[in-house]
């Protein structure tokens, strides 16, 4: 009797997907970029522990802060990786996690301001060691 074993990927998600998770979030409100930097490695030498930072330029007072932070994977099984709701007793809107990649992609944070707005930054990660089932 043989057995053969195959590997099993992940089925990864397209920037399809991707656009899909951003609409069913924001909606068809305007993006823009800045006030948000992603600090993140351009070469992440394992994709299982990716260390990921986020700050806002916000001065998180009563009329103006940050709601909410959302990050977003293209390439992953699931685009919506992570989400952050903050407000004014935060003090600094900054927050850092670690996050899994699945391979080479672009990494995309938005974050909605306490006036409706929304704004982005997005980096292209490079993978060395993929993460996700790859």
């Amino acid at each position: 009797m043989a057995l053969s074993i195959l590997p099993i990927r992940t089925a990864l998600a397209t920037p399809e997907s991707l656009a899909t998770a951003l609409r069913e979030t924001f909606g068809d409100i305007e993006i823009r970029r800045g006030r948000v930097k992603l600090d993140i490695a351009l070469i992440a030498e394992d994709g299982t522990i990716v260390p990921t930072t986020i700050t806002v330029d916000s001065p998180m007072t009563e009329a103006d802060h940050v709601k909410e932070i959302h990050l977003f994977a293209e390439r992953n099984p699931l685009p919506r990786v992570a989400a952050f709701y903050l407000g004014p007793h935060n003090g600094r809107a900054q927050v850092s996690t670690r996050i899994r990649l699945a391979e080479a992609q672009r990494v995309i944070v938005i974050a909605r301001m306490s006036d409706g707005s929304l704004w982005s930054d997005e980096m292209q990660v490079e993978v060395s060691l993929t993460a996700c089932g790859g």
